[in-house]
């Protein structure tokens, strides 16, 4: 627990971190496979429907699919969604196992090179990547190699879970910087200095440019290449996919994303995005808000079976 959140902290949120640090280390005192099995299940039938993640996953995906796929479909890759997140969040709780596992996972992309080429002359990196897979065993995998990639991160609510919640990460590969304008400048001078970072650009800005995103228009944070621009670092979008074992990943390094504007160089991002969400929607965690807020209403009171 830290002074600031001491300062800041209500009895409430206290005490809702007891209740989930205690969850969390419980969860961590069993096998590896037992533990995601565990928590995907309880997000899936817990968490999700009671937080109305469930809801929300579906109303994205009627918003994008509701006129080519079925509710039953979209119902399987809501359900899906919901366990691939539960498996995220306590197998980055782990940072220890999560490194030690990605050691030996198979890296592809044909970035893989230039940024291994980048690391030994000290030509700075802003890696980019999205909700999807688990966007930490990117960093795992990558630091296992030897690479040292500092990130931005969006503070929780509750500064109790906060505390341990930026150490965590910061425990897998620091530096990292939360998320607004001190953080944003410690993150470019770190860039700017020949370090690497990672952004993830696939939430709801209210500030960004507006770019179609699965054929809807998103309003899209232009950090990612603005810094990359600013500091001329190489900008290149990574993906790691869950394989259906539901313990390894596929990570995939891909070609840096070509200097031009701001806003071209996002759209390229956001079209790889996409390939890899109509690869396989079920791995893109559609519990975010990430279009226009008009949209989250009611779309999914219809009937997902008999």
């Amino acid at each position: 627990m830290t002074k600031a959140a001491n300062k800041t902290g209500t009895i409430s949120q206290y005490c809702a971190n007891l209740v989930l640090r205690g969850l969390i280390n419980s969860l961590l005192l069993l096998p590896i496979r037992l533990r995601l099995t565990v928590m995907a299940r309880f997000c899936r039938h817990i968490l999700g429907p009671l937080s109305g993640y469930k809801k929300r996953a579906k109303d994205n995906l009627f918003y994008i699919y509701g006129e080519t796929k079925s509710a039953q479909d979209m119902e399987i890759i809501a359900n899906e969604v919901l366990q691939h997140a539960g498996r995220t969040i306590i197998e980055n709780y782990d940072t220890k196992e999560l490194r030690k596992r990605l050691e030996a996972a198979p890296i592809t992309g044909e970035g893989l090179e230039l940024v291994e080429t980048a690391k030994r002359a000290g030509t700075p990196i802003l890696f980019v990547t999205a909700h999807f897979g688990n966007f930490e065993a990117l960093r795992a995998a990558l630091v296992g190699r030897g690479f040292k990639i500092g990130g931005l991160y969006r503070p929780m609510s509750n500064p109790y879970f906060n505390a341990h919640y930026a150490q965590n990460m910061h425990d897998l590969s620091g530096p990292v910087f939360e998320q607004g304008r001190r953080g944003t400048a410690g993150l470019y001078r770190h860039i700017k200095n020949g370090g690497m970072g990672v952004l993830l650009f696939d939430i709801f800005d209210w500030k960004g440019e507006v770019l179609e995103f699965l054929g809807k228009p998103a309003p899209t944070a232009l950090s990612a290449a603005e810094i990359a621009l600013k500091t001329n670092a190489m900008l290149v979008p990574f993906f790691a996919r869950r394989l259906s074992n539901g313990l390894d990943f596929e990570i995939d390094v891909q070609a840096p994303v070509p200097h031009s504007s701001a806003v071209e160089m996002m759209t390229e991002v956001t079209v790889r995005l996409e390939a890899k969400i109509k690869e396989t929607p079920e791995q893109w965690f559609w519990i975010h808000r990430r279009w226009k807020p008009e949209h989250y209403f009611n779309t999914t009171d219809v009937k997902t079976g008999p």
